[in-house]
């Protein structure tokens, strides 16, 4: 197995980056990146513990869920999920100084995407709760990143992979439901048994905390 364990061993293998691309990052949200944010309904979180384990978690919402009170900030609604709490506890963790977090934006029919990098701490203060609150809804608290780095993404991502290309898209029935498969995996690595629920009673279910 030949393994690269070197920076100049892995620049050899790729041409030099382009001037665009190494002068398209900027430290603090412009014009461009709040638009692109405002009708982004759907984010990733990248985070990481003390102990260089890794976790991204999805967030989504209606297109501006996210809010960029000023060009330095982002405050994220958290939203009911499974409470294991892998991206908070991740935050919680850096203490005051916060946790440093990598976000990725996308916006349905749009192949490009938005990145920015900063540190993140978990606020309850009522006026972040309030700038997040939803007319059924306001959160127990908000993920507030401090902005340290943003950049567009290129297209070319999406566009190997077809994502919004409805013809490359998978019917649901391909897989069984998530609870099945959960079932399972918890039946093989634990030796337990589970219950499990149909696509449509999870989806039933999934609908009364959206």
């Amino acid at each position: 197995m030949n393994i690269l364990t070197s920076l100049d061993a892995l620049r050899a293998l790729y041409d030099p980056v382009r001037e665009r691309s190494s002068k398209k990052e900027i430290p603090q949200l412009d014009a461009h990146a709040r638009r692109f944010i405002g009708l982004s309904p759907f984010v990733v979180i990248g985070s990481g513990d003390a102990a260089h384990g890794m976790d991204t978690s999805p967030r989504g919402g209606a297109p501006g869920f996210v809010h960029a009170p000023d060009v330095h900030t982002l405050l994220i609604p958290d939203a009911p999920g499974n409470n294991r709490l892998d991206t908070l506890e991740n935050i919680v963790r850096g203490g005051e100084e916060g946790a440093p977090v990598g976000l990725l934006f996308l916006i349905p029919g749009v192949d490009e995407t938005l990145r920015v990098n900063g540190r993140a701490l978990l606020s309850t203060d009522p006026d972040d709760l309030q700038r997040c609150a939803e007319p059924h809804r306001l959160p127990k608290l908000a993920i507030r990143v401090t902005v340290q780095a943003c950049y567009l993404h290129c297209a070319k991502a999406l566009m190997r992979s077809h994502l919004w290309d409805a013809q490359h898209q998978v019917e649901r029935s391909a897989l069984p439901s998530m609870t099945e498969m959960m079932r399972d995996q918890i039946r093989e690595f634990r030796g337990e048994e589970v219950a499990a629920e149909t696509q449509e009673q999870m989806l039933e279910r999934y609908r009364q905390t959206l």
